[in-house]
């Protein structure tokens, strides 16, 4: 099986893409704090994804997360996060896997719904080990599939890594509150995060201009 990325709104052109357009509003106070996600994947095989790489592209993105930082990789796939707790504060940890072991999330937003899905989730025989919206991702994505996003209500970025499947499916809202940057390397890695500049942590993503996609912004 020939590993595959999927996602919503991913059909922007430009080597370096953000999959929205985010309106940010801050103060003479320092900015809120929020989770921040990044990762690697890798498009041609399952070539090892450099520990500390994927850390340093994490790091860029402390002040989005303060309260903790974890990171998953495997031949292929390096997923990694830095959280802000809010929901869940003991065991709400990413990445986060589900009971099997198969679906792998990271993820940065809210599911204002997240109760009412996973009592849903839990009836179609789903089990949960948290109490947070993160982990109602990986049993959607498991029930539903891509159609998944159709049932959160809220403002959200999240990367799933699916196994059985091999495929990565990337995601944000509708309206972009929660960003995701992405851009494809010469040597057939992708790699995303929830700002430009842990991109740019990474020595082989290109620093030319795009003048198409500044022509689109």
């Amino acid at each position: 099986m020939r590993k595959s990325l999927a996602g919503i709104n991913a059909e922007e052109t430009g080597l370096v893409r953000e999959l929205c357009n985010p309106i940010t509003i801050q103060s003479a106070k320092e900015p809120t704090p929020m989770c921040g996600i990044t990762g690697i994947f890798d498009l041609t095989g399952r070539r090892p994804i450099n520990r500390a790489l994927l850390e340093c592209m994490n790091q860029t993105q402390f002040h989005r997360g303060p309260d903790e930082g974890g990171l998953h990789r495997e031949p292929g796939v390096g997923l990694a996060h830095r959280r802000l707790s809010i929901i869940d504060l003991s065991s709400g940890q990413q990445p986060l896997f589900n009971e099997d072991e198969t679906v792998v999330v990271t993820y940065n937003g809210e599911i204002y719904n997240f109760p009412e899905l996973t009592e849903e989730l839990k009836q179609a025989g789903h089990q949960f080990r948290t109490h947070c919206d993160t982990e109602v991702i990986v049993h959607a994505w498991e029930q539903w599939g891509e159609a998944c996003v159709e049932r959160f209500r809220g403002m959200f970025a999240f990367a799933v890594w699916d196994r059985n499947r091999e495929t990565l499916f990337m995601a944000r809202d509708r309206l972009g509150i929660k960003p995701l940057y992405y851009g494809q390397l010469p040597d057939g890695h992708l790699i995303f995060a929830s700002e430009l500049k842990a991109l740019m942590a990474h020595p082989d993503l290109p620093r030319a201009i795009d003048a198409c996609a500044v022509e689109e912004y």
